[in-house]
């Protein structure tokens, strides 16, 4: 017996590669499937079972692809509605995998579709479970993403949750090993570990939720205490994991299409297509196609698209650095943004050369910016999260969240300057850009955010809340 944990960090992501005498399992796994495929060649072994713990919201899943190519059924546990052929188990419903038993354990609350897979070795003893966002490493699933399709409110499916857990995890042995379907930085949860595995009994040990003499009215107001809107995508994905997508194949096909810069601007303007441009924040503030979104592609970039576009139907139409346009697609296509229409052939360097129109955004140093700050003057606005803000944050500075960008925007008085930062500059240049599209251009972005303001800089900083300048919620 063989597991293999597939960790995609940029999505806080795990799936799960599971051989035993000659056969296979995959567990939750990633939109694009050849590197599963090239896998299960490469180890001479037959794909048995596609084996889904519900109905992902945070990424699109590969189970339809990876089934067709394979044959290898799709495998629900119990009350899940897929709108395609796949078995939908009872609770306790056994699978043979070689000389392995995986075992589906109902556990809603997360959804009520949840199913946590246990995993029983060759002697029938319990090794492990694959808890997909029922239990994760320091916390558990937030119970508020089904509750327009169970007809449930959050509190209900916490309940839910809580015996769940109790009734069908805490009662295995302390030695089982649980690997979850998340890990720090996943929306899924609210104080998810950076590690990504564990054992029921550290567990028992270390989760808040998992307290033994925790009642359930505890439980329950533990686990939905400070829990923050999902992102706008969230729903399109479940949708697009219930009822079928597009293959792989034909997104990648659509969306390797390189136009020249006049085809580029034609294309732009004929389609509606949002420009978006996966460069680093340096290189996009020096000059990019005006009207372009910036997510650069080294960060948390596809839950930052899913979160600032929403709307995975949206056409887009990319600038990237050669030779990465494949590696984006893809992982456009993760959260479900398939409707890539093309890319800027020769990236930004053959628009301007093109003599096309070129807009840049208003950069300086964390230097600079000490020198220009007024105390008292100055207005500054940091679009970290508000728990990076209480932490610490410049003086008298207003918390904008750029995750609720489209609430506080139309708050700004375009005739009233400010900088903006964020820790290191990712989010605030995705702000930047957002801002100017949208006709505000009346601020200064700060290079290197926050970490290089508090430790090259005598800017003022405070630790403690100033409550009113927060963002309300």
């Amino acid at each position: 017996m063989n597991i293999e944990q597939i960790y995609t960090g940029c999505l806080a992501q795990g799936a799960y590669y599971i051989t035993s005498n000659g056969e296979a399992a995959i567990i939750d796994p990633l939109r694009e499937v050849q590197p599963y495929l090239d896998r299960l060649e490469k180890d001479d072994v037959k794909l048995k079972y596609v084996f889904e713990t519900h109905f992902h919201a945070d990424f699109v899943s590969g189970h339809l692809d990876l089934s067709k190519k394979t044959d290898a059924p799709i495998v629900y546990g119990p009350t899940a509605k897929p709108e395609f052929d796949a078995i939908v188990a009872e609770d306790n419903q056994e699978f043979k995998v070689g000389n392995i038993t995986i075992k589906t354990l109902h556990t809603p609350g997360h959804t009520m579709e949840s199913t946590t897979f246990l995993l029983l070795d060759e002697n029938g003893k319990e090794h492990a479970i694959f808890s997909g966002d029922t239990l994760f490493i320091g916390d558990v699933g937030r119970p508020d993403l089904a509750q327009k399709a169970a007809s449930m409110t959050q509190e209900e499916l916490a309940a839910t949750l809580y015996h769940s857990l109790r009734d069908k995890i805490m009662t295995l042995p302390d030695q089982t090993i649980v690997y979850p379907a998340h890990g720090a930085g996943s929306a899924c949860g609210k104080n998810m570990s950076k590690e990504t595995v564990s054992t029921i009994g550290e567990q028992k040990k270390t989760n808040y939720a998992l307290r033994a003499d925790m009642t359930e009215q505890e439980f329950v107001k533990e686990v939905t205490d400070g829990l923050l809107p999902p992102p706008g995508y969230f729903g399109m994905n479940v949708a697009m994991n219930k009822k079928g997508y597009e293959s792989i194949d034909n997104v990648m096909e659509k969306g390797k299409q390189a136009l020249e810069p006049n085809a580029f601007e034609v294309a732009a303007e004929e389609s509606g297509a949002l420009i978006l441009d996966t460069r680093s924040a340096a290189e996009f503030h020096q000059g990019f196609v005006p009207q372009s979104i910036n997510i650069g592609i080294d960060g948390s970039f596809a839950p930052w698209v899913g979160a600032m576009i929403m709307d995975v139907k949206q056409p887009i139409l990319l600038v990237v650095d050669e030779g990465r346009e494949d590696e984006i697609i893809i992982r456009l296509s993760r959260v479900g943004f398939d409707n890539v229409v093309g890319y800027l052939k020769g990236s930004f360097a053959a628009w301007k050369a093109a003599g096309k129109e070129v807009d840049t955004v208003d950069r300086i140093s964390p230097e600079e910016f000490a020198q220009k700050f007024d105390k008292e003057t100055s207005k500054v606005i940091d679009v970290r999260k508000e728990s990076e803000y209480e932490a610490q944050h410049v003086e008298e500075a207003f918390n904008r969240p750029l995750d609720f960008i489209n609430d506080w925007v139309k708050d700004i008085n375009p005739n009233e300057h400010f900088f903006m930062h964020c820790a290191g500059g990712y989010r605030s240049m995705i702000a930047a850009s957002i801002l100017q599209a949208r006709g505000y251009r009346n601020f200064t972005e700060i290079e290197g955010g926050f970490a290089k303001i508090d430790t090259g800089t005598d800017v003022p900083t405070s630790n403690f809340v100033c409550q009113s300048k927060t963002l309300a919620k």
